[in-house]
């Protein structure tokens, strides 16, 4: 399958469906598992991976590595700093710790995972700096609110993505969030879009399954990948899930579906608080 794009504000493509790999990298008998999850991945045409320090305390990060050893060209790979790292030489310091648990020299993409006590003026200082180096190509944010966008704004316009939770149940960026990034070109990352399986057994979205003879997780992803500029990063431990999520891309919702998953889940009529899991 080809996976489709969206385009950076820097005019990079970035894959629309990649893997998440939070809670993955934090026990030593599931590593192979997971390892062949990420494989199975790669060898089905998926080429964007998420992961960040915190992740299993740079866990995440080393099974990636492995999963991605000697395959690291044409990936598109993203970590992240997290808030009490992010000073200038912080920032840089744990980039290089991202990349030695990785096995490469670079990061497609180095994100900020949530705003800290350092300014940001300082975070994107250290993240300019990386770049020149070419230990990141870009960077971004993730958990920014609309205010946290407009503050970041003030200090540079270089931002590339902001990686959020979203999915039918936490609709809440519909109102400002989503319309802000989609103006100014800026992709949003949606973390969580299956709410952690949660979504399964819901009466509304097993019967919109069932109309495209899908599971509950594909509709879910179907509703967060029909908006432009939206990523999916579902996260699974399982090689067998992974073709299920991916075949996702194809389901177009209808208005009739659309119209069921707004009567379960209500979208947003007024500014709700950035959520975060």
């Amino acid at each position: 399958m080809t996976i489709p794009t969206t385009t950076l504000p820097d005019g990079t493509p970035m894959p629309v469906f990649g893997l998440g790999t939070w809670m993955m990298g934090e026990r030593g008998d599931r590593l192979r598992q997971e390892v062949d999850t990420i494989c199975a991945g790669l060898d089905q045409g998926i080429t964007l991976i998420d992961t960040a320090e915190m992740y299993g305390d740079g866990g995440s990060e080393r099974m990636v590595g492995e999963a991605i050893a000697g395959k690291r060209e044409g990936l598109f790979l993203v970590s992240k700093v997290l808030p009490h790292n992010a000073s200038r030489e912080g920032t840089i310091r744990a980039c290089e710790r991202s990349l030695k648990h990785l096995g490469t020299d670079r990061l497609d993409l180095y994100l900020l995972h949530w705003r800290g006590r350092y300014p940001l003026a300082e975070t994107v200082g250290a993240f300019e700096t990386l770049k020149a180096q070419g230990k990141i190509a870009r960077w971004g944010v993730s958990n920014f609110d609309i205010e946290d966008m407009d503050e970041l704004a003030g200090v540079s316009d270089q931002c590339q993505a902001n990686q959020v939770l979203y999915n039918c149940s936490r609709r809440g960026i519909e109102f400002d969030l989503l319309p802000d990034a989609q103006d100014k070109g800026v992709a949003i990352m949606a973390y969580s879009p299956i709410e952690q399986g949660r979504l399964a057994g819901h009466k509304a979205m097993d019967a919109i399954a069932h109309r495209h003879n899908a599971s509950t997780a594909q509709i879910a992803l179907a509703f967060v990948l029909r908006h432009k500029g939206v990523i999916a990063i579902p996260k699974t431990s399982r090689p067998d899930r992974v073709a299920e999520n991916l075949a996702a891309l194809e389901i177009e919702l209808t208005s009739e579906d659309m119209a069921d998953i707004d009567r379960a889940f209500p979208p947003p009529r007024r500014k709700i608080p950035l959520e975060m899991i």
